[in-house]
């Protein structure tokens, strides 16, 4: 019998754990979870932050979910293991894992050091490899998800021409890092598969933040590289997270999903 796309998309009685999940892009990501039902665990270094975002969502969501904010250093293992001890302890298991997070320097070729490479590395991919190892026997058990946050700069160089400068400069360790997520996403989707999760990203394109959209000469640059015309609004997200964490997307799997108002396909 066929289903409804109103139950397909349904996340009621299921719990995500986002992690960077009170962030520009996080926050939407934490904000359709909900909306669409799901317990949601907002987990960053900032706890704070977390819980003010836990309140705004709870306050907006007409739906009888339960929020729940952790502290969370992804360059700390027991930090990990506690925040996923945690959400288990409170929620029973894990049935979304959304790998969100990042940090890093604005670094160009000629700024970057060897530590700041490493930094990135370890934040950007190492990271997605411990939370998922970490969370593998609660999702195993749940025939979870996984979605990872990767990025335009995944598969495609940046433009040289665009970042300019000191505050536009864009790291070379950033699209590495993002490159080794997408693979790693390819290669859960096969192996992860007999244990009955799925695994997908998402890969943004230009979403520059408030602060950054100040800079009209730099946006207009942005805009202009993709046939759009236009930057990203954060909003955009929600489509693709609500696909490819609810049953909506239940075929899905080892898939990148470009949200980046067609810039790769020129």
């Amino acid at each position: 019998m066929s289903k409804s796309i109103h139950d397909l998309l349904s996340l009621e009685g299921r719990t995500a754990v986002v992690t960077g999940g009170a962030g520009y892009l996080g926050s939407e990501v934490s904000s359709t979870l909900a909306e669409l039902g799901a317990n949601v665990v907002i987990a960053s270094r900032d706890r704070e932050k977390c819980e003010r975002r836990c309140e705004e969502i709870s306050a907006a969501v007409q739906k009888p979910i339960q929020m729940l904010a952790l502290e969370l250093d992804l360059l700390d293992q027991r930090s990990i293991q506690n925040c996923i001890d945690e959400s288990v302890k409170r929620f029973g298991g894990i049935d979304i894992l959304v790998n969100n997070a990042w940090s890093g320097k604005k670094n160009s070729w000629e700024s970057i050091s060897l530590e700041d490479w490493k930094y990135d590395i370890d934040m950007s991919l190492n990271s997605v490899f411990c939370i998922i190892k970490t969370a593998f026997p609660t999702l195993m058990g749940r025939r979870g998800v996984i979605l990872n946050v990767g990025s335009m700069y995944g598969h495609i160089a940046p433009d040289y021409r665009i970042y300019d400068g000191t505050n536009f400069s864009n790291p070379p360790s950033y699209g590495a890092a993002k490159a080794g997520v997408i693979q790693f996403t390819k290669y859960l989707a096969s192996f992860l598969s007999p244990h009955g999760i799925r695994v997908n990203c998402l890969s943004p394109g230009p979403f520059p933040h408030a602060e950054t959209q100040k800079h009209e000469v730099f946006i207009e640059r942005l805009a202009a590289k993709n046939p759009m015309n236009r930057i990203g609004e954060p909003h955009e997200v929600k489509g693709a997270v609500a696909l490819l964490c609810s049953d909506a997307g239940s075929y899905i799997t080892g898939q990148n999903i470009c949200v980046d108002g067609g810039w790769t396909t020129w």
